[in-house]
């Protein structure tokens, strides 16, 4: 029995908020339709405006905000992999790597002090702030639901008291809801109207303090990594002095192709191959042995320094000048041309006796004057460009490493 009177205190209860809901759509449509008036309130009206403008911008300012900690979160990252880039490259040997150590673990310090902070009184205070929000609108929405209600009421208690057959029990019965209807939105109504100026005028004082609160961490952090940063220029600064008079030692690589040019070891872009033609000696005619003249033989490896250094297809110098090769004579020609080559790489020039190389460029290879001067890899030339504009050996020639070229027809 008590199982059945409660289901049938639920059904009864949902079947009242069915009427409720069925008799406040009609309610709307005849106010829509113009056949009922509506209670306004352009006081509260304005409140509600103001309310959604308020929350409109504190949602904004929230993701704007969850934005910034994630850019000083990607910052920290950044940060800090830009530091352990600095300790793997700080060679052990090397003065104030214990204090550039110490400054990296205190920057990553910083900058979790920082992200942190800004979490717990910017962040968390704006979460608190947008929390009171959902509950005052579902009562602005319930406030709606009543006034609905209590014009409802209103209207059928007025249509009785004018029907040509009064019904006493009824108008009543009708005055009686009215009433209860009215209190209802009434207590609602006060409530809201005492919250929502309150609640607009809260913004101004939020947004203050929660600028503020961001805008001093970000001057204190500024101010510590200023300080940080400092000293890791002191430490830079220090290596530079102790080791800035060519007192660094450096390792050269062992490399078969790399040419060598006192301490220079230039070598083309990773990925590109060098130019390495076959490098075959003239020696000296009718050589101890009983060697045919003008024989070539494979170089030795022993060898410090060439001769003559050509390109088995062509013609063998001596001295500096072309043996019976197609350059002999020509007057568009350096004196002792030997061949051609192109430039596949780009080659700055890093002294003043080296030719600067453009991707492209063609150059006229020409002999050492002084066969001795020569380093392997190198080669003597002329820049075709240079020598048809000038055609002056002394002001156009230099030296430039072989692998940056190719040979050309």
């Amino acid at each position: 029995m008590a199982e059945m009177g409660s289901k049938g205190v639920t059904a009864g209860k949902i079947a009242s908020n069915v009427q409720k809901k069925l008799t406040r759509a009609q309610e709307k449509v005849l106010q829509k339709l113009g056949k009922a008036d509506e209670t306004k309130d352009e006081q509260f009206e304005q409140c509600v405006q103001n309310f959604n403008k308020q929350l409109t911008e504190g949602t904004r300012l929230q993701k704007d905000l969850r934005t910034y900690l994630a850019s000083v979160k990607a910052m920290h990252e950044a940060s800090k992999k830009l530091n352990e880039c600095l300790q793997e490259v700080y060679e052990p040997d090397w003065p104030g790597r214990d204090e550039a150590n110490k400054i990296a673990e205190n920057n990553d310090l910083l900058w979790m002090d920082y992200h942190q902070k800004l979490v717990d009184q910017a962040l968390l205070t704006m979460d608190t702030y947008l929390g009171q929000f959902p509950d005052i609108k579902s009562r602005i929405a319930k406030r709606g639901r009543k006034l609905v209600d209590y014009d409802s009421a209103r209207h059928h208690y007025e249509s009785l008291q004018t029907a040509k057959k009064k019904d006493e029990a009824k108008i009543a019965k009708a005055e009686e809801e009215l009433i209860k209807a009215q209190k209802v939105f009434e207590e609602m109504n006060v409530d809201l109207q005492e919250e929502l100026p309150s609640l607009w005028n809260s913004r101004v004082g939020f947004y203050v303090n929660t600028f503020q609160s961001i805008a001093g961490l970000e001057e204190n952090f500024h101010k510590e990594m200023s300080k940080l940063n400092q000293n890791l220029n002191d430490v830079l600064i220090s290596l530079e002095k102790q080791h800035g008079s060519n007192t660094f030692t450096v390792k050269a690589q062992p490399s078969d192709n790399a040419p060598a040019k006192g301490n220079k070891s230039p070598s083309p872009p990773d990925g590109s191959p060098a130019a390495t033609p076959e490098i075959r000696v003239n020696h000296e005619p009718e050589p101890a042995g009983g060697a045919t003249p003008g024989a070539t033989l494979p170089k030795s490896p022993s060898q410090s320094s060439l001769p003559a250094v050509v390109v088995e297809t062509f013609p063998a110098t001596v001295n500096g000048t072309v043996e019976g090769g197609s350059g002999a004579g020509r007057l568009d020609l350096p004196p002792g041309f030997m061949f051609k080559v192109q430039a596949q790489h780009d080659y700055t020039a890093t002294d003043t006796d080296e030719l600067q190389l453009k991707a492209g460029d063609v150059v006229l290879v020409i002999p050492f004057q002084n066969p001795e001067e020569q380093d392997e890899g190198w080669l003597m030339g002329v820049k075709e460009s240079d020598w048809n504009q000038h055609k002056e050996l002394e002001k156009c020639r230099g030296v430039f490493p072989e692998n940056f070229t190719e040979r050309v027809p």
